[in-house]
């Protein structure tokens, strides 16, 4: 039995490369667990090189998976990650697509946790202004999240807020932005964290304003917001308040505005309708009863992405047309068409692909549209596309696709932010939170809209390089 020191990730990829090596085991490897890093394999190659033999070679999928997994608390996890990448490279290279196996399905257990860790962080984490000798402002911040995610979220907030000095204590690490480069240091303990300043009653001030108490879901906020994390958020201290107060403001409010909460409860929220599930089947089937926006209403049915669960590439549009709306599958009007012919151009085949879109159903203008006639789409609003959000992400979720391809603004715009530009940032492999390899391009329908000849040819052409990029 070798008892082996895990320190750090570097020192867990290292001896995990020598333990191959020597062809030792895993029943005969003892871990010591350490703190966890983010990354797996030096410049995130997926070779685990062996000296005087040939490469052993991993899926991507796994090196996706280790970078969540080696964030968690658990110390079993160096081990059961050295056992998963014993097996991957000992004759069973696609363990990863066998969900049932006992190894896969915990290690994305903890995959999930920390994933919906690091999306708390994202959601929870609130600055507060301090102001140095010199006069420099700085924003500090003070969170506790369940695993080690500093160095996983920090990016993030770095894009984020990239235009001013912050830095997040936790109380395993801290993450430093000073508008040029992110650094790492020593946890703190909330003790030592700075106290509540004017910022504070700011934000307060802007959260009871913004407060709807027509969509209040008092379980439904507890489990998305967990009560131990209130301590470190500002508006917490409101919440009592308001909460004892809704039922008298939603009265004014529909009052003022008559049907205003029914309208309201059209644009809850679907994620406590999705199924935490792996099952693209289970999703799909749980999506058809979807009615977390209005055009339910009016669609002629959910309109759900199809493909292969293990698809490398995923296609992701804005919402189905008129042909997709009546026939329930995605991409097979004219947009459609031309799509297909774009793949082929590309040489990429669309049956080992992965269609979907952001919006699951129709959206026209029923008085626009003569009867009888092909109806018009009207592009989704953001409360839409708030809507349905979780669908596409429990889709990203349950394939892990090695490259996401947003067709047109609105699905870029959906995964890269609101101030993404197709025009301007098109064509380039971006990292997100659901994939390492994510690009935007033009749209089929857009295509297929542009008036001017030259100008339509220009932008297909643009279409297929796009394409071929990503199945490269």
């Amino acid at each position: 039995m070798q008892f082996v020191n895990a320190e750090s990730f570097e020192d867990w990829r290292n001896t995990a490369r020598r333990l191959l090596c020597e062809k030792v085991s895993p029943e005969d490897v003892q871990w010591i667990a350490g703190v966890a890093q983010p990354s797996l394999f030096v410049n995130g190659q997926t070779a685990v090189s062996q000296p005087g033999e040939s490469v052993a070679t991993v899926p991507k999928a796994f090196l996706t998976m280790a970078r969540s997994v080696s964030c968690h608390r658990d110390a079993a996890r160096w081990g059961l990650l050295y056992r998963t990448l014993w097996r991957l490279t000992h004759g069973i290279p696609h363990l990863l697509e066998i969900t049932t196996d006992d190894d896969v399905y915990q290690l994305t257990q903890m995959q999930k946790a920390v994933t919906r860790d690091a999306h708390k962080m994202k959601a929870f984490v609130r600055f507060r202004k301090v102001v140095d000798e010199s006069g420099v402002e700085n924003y500090v911040a003070w969170h506790r999240p369940d695993h080690r995610i500093v160095r996983l979220t920090a990016p993030f907030f770095a894009r984020r807020f990239k235009g001013m000095n912050w830095t997040i204590l936790t109380p395993d690490e801290s993450a430093t932005w000073d508008q040029r480069t992110l650094t790492f240091g020593p946890g703190i303990p909330a003790s030592k964290a700075p106290g509540a300043e004017a910022l504070e009653e700011l934000w307060k001030t802007y959260y009871a304003s913004i407060f709807n108490p027509a969509r209040v879901k008092v379980a439904a906020m507890k489990r998305e917001m967990p009560v131990r994390h209130w301590a470190t958020l500002p508006e917490s201290s409101l919440i009592e308040d308001l909460l004892r107060q809704a039922p008298q403001r939603v009265e004014e409010m529909v009052k003022k505005s008559e049907g205003f909460a029914q309208t309201a409860m059209h644009y809850m929220p679907a994620h406590g309708d999705v199924p935490d599930t792996g099952s693209l089947e289970t999703l799909r089937q749980a999506a058809a009863g979807c009615q977390a926006c209005h055009l339910h209403q009016h669609a002629t049915q959910t309109v759900f992405g199809e493909g292969p669960s293990n698809a490398k590439i995923v296609l992701v549009g804005e919402q189905p047309g008129d042909r997709e709306d009546l026939q329930g599958h995605p991409f097979v009007g004219p947009a459609g068409m031309l799509l297909n012919e774009a793949l082929d151009l590309a040489g990429i085949d669309r049956s080992q692909v992965y269609v979907t879109n952001v919006v699951k159903h129709f959206k026209f203008s029923e008085t626009s549209t003569p009867r009888g006639k092909q109806r018009l789409h009207k592009k989704p609003d953001s409360r839409e596309i708030f809507a349905c959000r979780p669908w596409l992400e429990a889709e990203l979720a349950a394939i892990r696709p090695e490259v996401v391809v947003c067709l047109g603004a609105t699905s870029a715009q959906a995964l890269f932010g609101r101030d993404f530009r197709i025009t301007r940032d098109r064509g380039e492999l971006l990292a997100t939170d659901w994939c390492q390899h994510t690009m935007a391009t033009w749209h089929p329908a857009a295509i297929l809209r542009m008036p001017d000849e030259q100008q339509r040819r220009q932008m297909k052409d643009q279409l297929v390089n796009d394409l071929q990029r990503c199945g490269s």
